[in-house]
């Protein structure tokens, strides 16, 4: 198979493709642990540009690339690049692309990465784009579930802030490809939007929707849980009201499964109870671990290593 030479969305993946990588991640674990040594991606730099914070997607990606043998080219702060002079987005793709052999891209702007992509001399990796996409979360996300619960015919919870989370509409897609069954659990301010659930049911895909999570507890598999973001409302009391209507406690997953587990993309803020943290259901932490493997796979995928990918110490 050819090199993906672009990683801009999952939305149009097969289940074949996601399951490609799924299985490189697999086999890449090991050397994502430092149980052994690679020098696959030796000799190659990945550049890093993150216009936007981050401390899980950018410090995965790099770890990945350390860990294949490879070398990392940070951008560093916006402030201290060209861009504070002015410089389109458009002509640091154009150079930092001269510079590596791939590009992860963190942009602020929905439609940024497709339109590096359009101008770069190396392969984009979107690291998430506005309300856009954010392909490799949807990739760890699938990961963490298949090493953690089940994909096929899996019953799941998404919950919190349905509406703006990139990380929701992307994943509600990808699973729509396993035959899951998908329960939405939100305040009716923060549901995700009509035509993602109306483009679900079209899949067929048996989608339910509620504002309570004991109507859903006791029977789902995985519960995806995501932070409301207290930037979307003006008045604080509506914010308090309405992140405590959905917070996670030790209580109240007293009647799940014995094996349900929780996933969170983080930063948690107070939507998940600290004392879950060290029960059986809590995977939030090995879920932010798992990017590690799946970045690798997608590494070894854009820039096309998958032949060379050998666990040896």
């Amino acid at each position: 198979m050819r090199p993906m030479h672009h990683i801009i969305s999952t939305r149009e993946y097969t289940k074949e493709m996601f399951d490609e990588i799924l299985e490189m991640a697999e086999k890449l674990e090991p050397i994502a642990r430092g149980e052994f040594q690679s020098k696959i991606m030796d000799g190659k730099i990945l550049a890093l540009l993150f216009f936007e914070p981050s401390t899980r997607t950018r410090m995965s990606f790099e770890t990945a690339m350390l860990r294949l043998g490879g070398q990392t080219l940070n951008m560093g702060s916006v402030e201290a690049s060209s861009i504070a002079k002015g410089e389109s987005l458009s002509d640091t793709i154009r150079v930092t692309s001269q510079y590596a052999d791939a590009v992860v891209l963190r942009h602020p702007r929905e439609g940024a990465a497709l339109m590096a992509s359009e101008c770069s001399a190396s392969p984009i990796i979107n690291g998430g784009d506005g309300a856009g996409h954010h392909p490799t979360q949807t990739l760890l996300d699938l990961y963490t579930i298949k090493r953690e619960s089940h994909l096929e015919n899996l019953n799941i919870a998404l919950a919190g802030d349905l509406k703006y989370g990139r990380t929701v509409h992307s994943l509600c897609y990808a699973l729509s490809r396993y035959n899951a069954k998908i329960n939405l659990v939100s305040p009716p301010e923060l549901r995700l939007p009509d035509r993602i659930v109306d483009d679900l049911r079209k899949r067929n895909i048996d989608v339910t929707i509620t504002s309570d999570m004991e109507d859903v507890i006791e029977n789902i598999d995985v519960l995806y849980m995501t932070r409301i973001q207290r930037e979307r409302f003006p008045d604080p009391a509506e914010f308090n009201r309405i992140s405590n209507s959905m917070r996670i406690t030790k209580e109240l997953i007293q009647s799940a499964k014995p094996d349900m587990k929780i996933m969170h993309p983080l930063p948690r803020v107070n939507e998940i109870s600290f004392d879950v943290d060290d029960t059986i259901h809590a995977a939030y932490f090995k879920q932010a671990f798992y990017g590690v493997p799946v970045r690798m796979a997608i590494l070894c995928k854009v820039l096309g290593m998958e032949d060379k990918i050998e666990v040896k110490k």
